[in-house]
């Protein structure tokens, strides 16, 4: 455990970069005719871009390969899509498949958060079988779950309710360290939005993805922290409008083989033929 302290406090010791920027926006729209496909919740991308692990409302789990021109997303195939099951391979009752977070570890762990039966688990990526049960340890209503999860430099898995706080009261970051979760910071809460999804980058700094709903659509906004020991600098990266894209909930921080930071996000069509199932993608400058 030490070592990963060391670790967490190199990172911040870095020097701080120039303020950063959203640019090159791209969108995708993803089609598929299987029965089970939609409710995108949560995503992440690796190997530079072209392989990925979704997740849904309805408890699959799909590992995809991205196909890319100049860096540019063209295509998305589905390798393998599988059913999230109990522990012996037992199928889950509706109420308890309902995924929203994913994070994938530096040893290639991948962890889970459900919402109406909230909870955080581990799954194994190629079975689908859960294990591992998290404690819980927040009292959320049915439909507001830990939406945001992510896994830190330190190893550490942290999460974010989607909730609104009551009056001025800041969003609180829990961490997981061992079996006990923690307040590890404290974000500010900017209404109407409320955390869907999160990420570290490989500079140790959180990128949370937020929405609001709207009578004339979805509204996105994107917030990147640097944290300096339990305080948080802000930086306000996108704030859109009603419509602009669909209902983005997952989000995923990486590098490209240039170098470049990029963020993908991919959206939850709620399986309702008026909403789509896009992947939007931006790059990073600072």
């Amino acid at each position: 455990m030490i070592w990963r302290a060391v670790a967490w406090l190199a990172l911040l010791a870095q020097p701080a970069l120039a303020e950063p920027a959203l640019v090159g926006e791209r969108v995708f729209d993803w089609h598929d005719r299987a029965a089970w496909f939609g409710g995108w919740s949560g995503i992440e991308v690796g190997d530079h871009g072209t392989t990925g692990v979704v997740v849904s409302d309805r408890g699959t789990l799909a590992h995809i390969k991205m196909q890319r021109s100049d860096g540019d997303l063209t295509g998305v195939e589905i390798d393998r899509a599988i059913p999230v099951t109990g522990a012996q391979g037992r199928a889950l009752p509706k109420l308890q498949r309902d995924l929203e977070g994913i994070a994938i570890g530096a040893d290639g762990r991948i962890e889970l958060s459900f919402e109406h039966h909230h909870r955080v688990m581990r799954v194994d990526p190629q079975t689908g079988h859960l294990s591992d049960r998290r404690p819980f340890f927040l009292d959320l209503a049915r439909n507001v779950g830990m939406e945001a999860l992510a896994i830190g430099p330190d190893d550490a898995l942290y999460a974010v309710a989607e909730t609104r706080p009551k009056g001025d009261a800041p969003l609180v970051v829990h961490a997981l360290r061992g079996d006990i979760w923690t307040p590890a910071f404290e974000i500010p809460h900017r209404r109407p939005f409320v955390p869907v999804g999160a990420d570290f980058d490989d500079r140790g700094r959180l990128w949370l993805l937020e929405r609001a709903a709207t009578p004339l659509g979805f509204r996105s906004r994107i917030r990147m922290f640097t944290l300096e020991g339990q305080a948080a600098r802000e930086h306000i990266l996108l704030t859109t409008g009603p419509g602009r894209f669909d209902n983005l909930e997952g989000l995923s921080v990486w590098r490209d083989t240039k170098g470049a930071i990029r963020l993908t996000m991919v959206s939850d069509d709620n399986f309702l033929w008026i909403q789509r199932s896009q992947i939007v993608e931006f790059e990073i400058t600072q």
